[in-house]
This record gives structure tokens, C-alpha cells and sequence, in this order.
């Protein structure tokens, strides 16, 4: 069977069962040879004949929910694949079959439910984190539609589109969306915070200022918009309210992103070159976004620079161009990989979907 010969295989293990009848493994691996060679009806034999002698033989209900799911009994599947999951709760495959029988079932609640407990038996299992997914893109894709068909005129509604167009870089669309939000919901905790991020992306920073005013009026302890507003005086040179922001907005929620590079960038504006240095010095060490931990080896080595410490300047902007010409580099992968698999794609035809063993 590891070799490939399944023919071999089936008549070696039949030859078994027929000497041994009440050897479960036997009929375990007879219909897993069953199973390779695609002849589900007698793969199924095979293991209920397994679980009939050995109703704790592990794996053996697991095959044969995978069995029936083969065969689209899929009403049939789930109970057989929960028995498996009872019995070995810790089976991360196990609950992974349950999640995908539910998919096919369309019963989205109960499969994201199944991979939940698979993703953390197998954190870093590919195809259990693919299922999960989808699952759970399911899941939201059902909460919307009810929440659509119950009040489409909710400004629920407006802040779920709002969100969906700020998720596929329509800035303006988004504001138009969380605008109307607004006028349902004039003072929802949150709206006004969101539409400043959106008017942010959309360069737009005296409506963004506004609307993280506001949100501050409606929900004084909105950190994000506090930071956000930090952010903003940064970029207006006001080195001195952008740490008073940045800091209380800290203090009011610790571990905001990019903290230590915009404190730095703020603490150089007002001059405070040995203070902006340690967080400069502490965002090249934490911080794993690439644009912003180049952009803090940049702003490092000028802050060497003040400091005339000349060789750690030179190294620090080395290091930050070292950074960007990889960047660059996968960059260009990213494209020419992408290129190869539309032409794949265009030069052959699209494959089924199969799922995982």
C-alpha cells in the first residue's frame, strides 16, 4: 500500500479477513485500500464491519464519515464523524471533517464551530485554517443578509457597507456610507472614529481631525481616536500635543501599533533627540510592520545624526535601505508569480476543487 500497488494491497488484506473474520484492523485497512481506489460502497462495508468488532478502533468511524461524505450522504456523516470526536476529542482532523460536512450541509454555524476547535488542536494546520475561513466568511454572509432583509434602512447597514468599501480601498464610497450612518445614529460610540480613519486614508486631514474630535465628544475614552489625533499633529509639526495624545491615549489602551516609532517622531519634533532615540531604537526591535520599521532605521540614523554619532547614523540608514531593496525584491516574486499563475490559468483550464486527506 505505501508503495503504491493497491491491488497488492486489497488482496493481501482481503486474504486476511478472510483467514481472520474478527480482526478489525484487517477490515480497517481493507477499506482504506477501498477507500484509495475510490470504491467508497465497499470501503463502507469494510469499516462497519471495523467498528462492529471494535467499536473503539481509533480512526475508523473518521474513515467512514469521510466515506459516506464521498458518496454525498452527508445526513449521515455528521453523527458518524461526532462519534469519532467524542471519543478522541483532541483529533484535530476529526472536528476538521465535521466542519466540512457542515459546509456541504450549508450549516455554517455548526461548521465554524467544528473548525474552531480544530484550529486550536492545529494552529497551524493549512487546510483546517482554509475551512475555518470560509466558514466563517459564511457565517458573516448569513448575520448581514438578516440583518439586511430585517431593516435595511439600519444604520447597521450603512456601517457594514462603509466597512466592506474601506476593505476594498474605496475611501469615498466609505465615508459616503459611515456619513449616512451618522445621520441614523448620530451619536453611536465608534461611527465618528471610523469615518476619521477613512478620511485619513483618504488624505483628507482637517475632516479627519473633525470627526476624531467628535468621537472624543461622544466617547471621551475612545483611545483610537485620541492616538489617531496624535497622529495627525505629528504630521502638523505639533511635536509637543502629539505626545500629550499619544501618551494618554496609551495610558487609556496599552499595545496601540507603532507606538514607540510615532512617540519617536513626535519627541523629534520637539527636539528630544535621546528620548526619540529609544523608541526608535525599541520600533526597529517590535514592530513587524515593513514600511514602518524602515521608515524607523531611517529616522533612527537622523536621529544619530543629531547626535553626532556618526557611525551608527551610517549604519542604521544601511540597514533601512537594506530593508527596502528586499522589500522591493519580494515585491517583484509577488508580481512575477502572480504573472505566471494567470497565464497558467488562461493556458489551462481551472481545476475542481478537491478536499484535503
Amino acid at each position: 500500500m505505501r508503495n503504491g500497488n493497491l491491488e497488492v494491497a486489497a488482496e493481501g488484506f482481503a486474504a486476511v479477513v478472510k483467514e481472520a473474520p474478527s480482526f478489525a484492523e484487517a477490515h480497517l485497512n481493507l477499506g482504506l485500500v477501498r477507500e484509495e481506489q475510490g470504491r467508497h460502497e465497499e470501503a463502507i462495508v469494510s469499516f462497519q464491519k471495523a467498528v462492529l468488532l471494535n467499536p473503539k478502533l481509533r480512526g475508523t468511524n473518521l474513515f467512514l464519515g469521510i466515506a459516506k461524505y464521498r458518496l454525498n450522504r452527508l445526513d449521515e456523516a455528521v453523527p458518524i464523524l461526532r462519534k469519532e470526536a467524542a471519543a478522541y476529542p483532541k483529533d484535530a482532523v476529526a472536528w476538521m471533517w465535521i466542519g466540512v460536512v457542515e459546509l456541504a450541509r450549508e450549516h455554517a454555524e455548526e461548521a465554524a464551530d467544528a473548525l474552531d476547535k480544530a484550529a486550536k488542536l492545529a494552529p497551524d494546520n493549512v487546510d483546517i485554517l482554509y475551512h475555518r475561513g470560509k466558514a466563517h466568511l459564511l457565517v458573516s454572509k448569513n448575520s448581514y443578509e438578516k440583518m439586511f432583509k430585517r431593516n435595511p434602512n439600519s444604520w447597521r447597514v450603512h456601517q457594514v457597507l462603509a466597512q466592506a468599501n474601506s476593505e476594498a480601498d474605496r475611501q469615498m464610497d466609505a465615508i459616503a456610507e459611515y456619513l449616512e450612518a451618522i445621520k441614523l445614529a448620530p451619536t453611536q460610540p465608534g461611527l465618528h472614529e471610523e469615518l476619521g480613519s477613512e478620511y485619513s486614508s483618504a488624505a483628507k486631514p482637517v475632516e479627519a481631525e473633525a470627526a476624531f474630535r467628535r468621537e472624543l465628544e461622544i466617547d471621551p475614552h475612545n483611545a483610537i481616536a485620541r492616538y489617531k489625533l496624535g497622529v495627525l499633529a505629528i504630521a502638523q509639526g505639533d511635536g509637543a500635543h502629539a505626545k500629550e495624545l499619544i501618551v494618554a491615549a496609551v495610558k487609556e489602551k496599552p499595545g496601540l501599533r507603532h507606538t514607540d516609532y510615532n512617540l519617536g517622531r513626535a519627541e523629534m519634533l520637539m527636539g528630544e533627540d535621546e528620548n526619540a532615540l529609544k523608541h526608535f531604537q525599541q520600533a526597529t526591535k517590535i514592530d513587524a510592520d515593513p514600511d514602518v520599521l524602515q521608515q524607523a532605521w531611517f529616522q533612527l540614523g537622523i536621529v544619530y545624526r543629531h547626535l553626532h554619532r556618526m557611525p551608527e547614523a551610517q549604519q542604521a540608514i544601511a540597514t533601512f535601505q537594506r530593508l527596502k531593496n528586499e522589500q522591493a525584491d519580494k515585491s517583484q516574486e509577488q508580481m512575477k508569480r502572480l504573472k505566471a499563475q494567470q497565464n497558467s490559468e488562461v493556458a489551462q483550464p481551472a481545476e475542481t476543487e478537491t478536499t484535503p486527506q
